[in-house]
């Protein structure tokens, strides 16, 4: 019973996490495009990782991005692995998300602000 105790605590949360130390955007490439100026809300989902964010928190995480915008905007996700979502919220014309990690490219687009556009590499 003793024995399987070990097995069990490394099966935490905490232990599937990824430490990325202070490189918190070193992973896959996102770009929101609004040709027309539309307004967006982002969210993106990748696994935890847990990062150095200063010197009385050491050791914090995240699994989750979320950016509010107008127009283009671009950045990196933590991981080469997740999913985006992005939703119109007001404004002309279509929001479109893509994603990039070495050699591959995925995106989507959307003029309806109740159906986001979603992407992503799992």
């Amino acid at each position: 019973m003793l024995a399987a105790l070990p097995v069990l605590g490394s099966a935490s949360p905490a232990g599937a996490q990824t430490w990325v130390g202070d490189s918190i955007e070193d992973g896959m490439h996102w770009h929101v495009s609004a040709p027309e100026g539309a307004n967006w809300r982002l969210v993106c989902r990748f696994p935890p990782v847990t990062y150095y964010r200063s010197v009385y928190n050491q050791k914090a995480w995240i699994n989750r991005f979320e950016r509010s915008g107008r127009g283009p905007d671009s950045g990196r996700l933590p991981l080469n692995v997740g999913h985006c979502h992005v939703w119109k919220t007001g404004g002309r014309g279509a929001v479109a998300i893509a994603l990039s990690r070495p050699g591959e490219t995925v995106a989507d687009a959307t003029r309806d602000p109740a159906a986001p556009a979603a992407v992503g590499f799992l």
